[in-house]
């Protein structure tokens, strides 16, 4: 047994070293495991999906949450690092060697090429079938994730890994994710095996209905509204998927939040204007936010703060994949701008109603009573995705898409519902790839 855990452990150190290498350089080693042999076995290659789930869930969730929730006041820094500081002021000014906008990018990207890797290589390695489609649908569907991930928060994005990697428009990008989603769910028409389930999912997260979960997603931020309603309808509202933590990777944004030093803390109502301002019912509010924290303030005056809750209160706490009220606010946003208002109401009914949301995230309210016209409805879902799906890093995209207020560009003005509308692209990036674009204006 002594050797067997010797032997995934220098797996899984190769898996990483993959993900994180930053030469090539080789030192001499009788114990290594080289990186190219971990995708020659069946250890390697269940090690190198075990590595490609824990880049994404652990360094991944925590830029995709945090980077935009500080950019769309979702959040309020409360330490003095220069990373959240930058981050938070905001405007043209954004260093392009900002840590958060570089950890964003190039996590994605290393998930990419690490989904890549798995996928060129898994059907040289002798599997069971249904583990053999159960990995080419995992790293198809990571790799839709992380392209997705860029498309939302970058002007321009790539699609494949290489020192010298084309950009294409984000809409490109979502085109792209929609599309590694449709493969990945063809590949399940060969039933997953135990296999699979017992060394990769452990039972925490169901593959195909989160394949038609985010492929819902994308489909509304590409403007496919029939696709984004028909794919929303696949998906299975009683099942659960989640990123599962434990001592060794915690939930990342527990530790950003509520660990003893936080870097950043809600801003009440999610940071929402007056002008939406939840009802005091809503029971998103006491789901996602406490009180106040006694000697933790905001980094700049005329922010409120308060505790945060919900799935972020324990080191071990897992987070969903996605919500399942996030497939009624879809089809609620689809339908309203396909000019259907009573189907779109009746979505959005679906979760202001809500009172047995299997994660417990439940608003608990009476049904839309606002004006019947199509400003005022998307108004109402934008409101409820904010409070819905909070802190699952889609406020940025939701910001531009319902045409919130345009930031002007200057840094440090806080009163904006958001500081950018796209990310500048990093200093590495620049550096290493002659194609990377001109940064976007704001």
């Amino acid at each position: 047994m002594r050797k067997i855990n010797q032997i995934k452990y220098l797996l899984l150190a190769a898996v990483f070293a993959i993900l994180f290498a930053s030469c090539e350089t080789e030192f001499s080693n009788p114990n290594s495991v080289s990186a190219d042999r971990v995708f020659e076995t069946r250890d390697g290659m269940l090690a190198a999906a075990g590595g490609l789930q824990q880049i994404f869930s652990t360094t991944g969730v925590r830029w995709i949450v945090e980077t935009p929730a500080v950019t769309t006041r979702e959040v309020a820094s409360t330490t003095t690092f220069q990373n959240m500081i930058e981050l938070e002021e905001g405007g043209t000014s954004l260093p392009n060697a900002n840590a958060n906008v570089g950890g964003l990018w190039f996590t994605m990207i290393r998930v990419i090429k690490l989904a890549e890797q798995i996928e060129a290589n898994v059907e040289n390695v002798q599997l069971e079938a249904g583990t053999t489609s159960g990995l080419l649908a995992y790293a198809k569907f990571f790799k839709a994730l992380a392209i997705g991930t860029l498309s939302q928060n970058f002007e321009q994005v790539v699609i494949e890994t290489s020192s010298e990697a084309t950009f294409v428009p984000r809409l490109e990008g979502y085109a792209k994710a929609i599309e590694l989603l449709s493969e990945a769910n063809t590949a399940l028409s060969t039933p997953i095996s135990k296999e699979f389930i017992d060394e990769i999912t452990l039972g925490h997260y169901d593959l195909k209905n989160s394949i038609g979960a985010f492929s819902a997603r994308y489909h509304l931020f590409a403007g496919n509204f029939s696709e984004a309603i028909a794919a929303a309808n696949t998906v299975d509202l009683s099942v659960k998927s989640e990123f599962a933590y434990d001592a060794n990777a915690t939930n990342p944004i527990w530790a950003r939040a509520n660990s003893s030093a936080p870097n950043f803390k809600p801003r009440s109502h999610f940071g929402l204007p007056e002008s939406l301002a939840l009802s005091a019912d809503d029971g998103r509010l006491s789901f996602y936010l406490g009180p106040a924290v006694d000697g933790v303030s905001p980094t700049h005056s005329g922010y409120t703060i308060t505790g945060l809750t919900g799935f972020f209160v324990a080191s071990s706490g897992p987070i969903p994949v996605y919500l399942p009220d996030e497939m009624h606010l879809i089809k609620a946003e689809a339908y309203a701008r396909s000019g259907d208002l009573a189907s779109a109401k009746s979505s959005l009914n679906e979760v202001l109603t809500d009172t047995d949301d299997i994660f417990g995230v439940n608003a608990g309210l009476p049904e839309y009573s606002g004006p019947d016209n199509p400003a005022a409805i998307l108004d109402e879902i934008f409101k409820n995705r904010r409070a819905e799906l909070y802190l699952t890093g889609v406020s940025l995209e939701d910001s531009r898409r319902f045409n919130r207020p345009e930031p002007s560009g200057s840094g440090s003005v806080f009163t904006e519902e958001r500081n950018r509308n796209f990310y500048p692209y990093p200093d590495a990036e620049r550096e290493n790839n002659p194609n990377t674009p001109a940064d976007p204006a704001k």
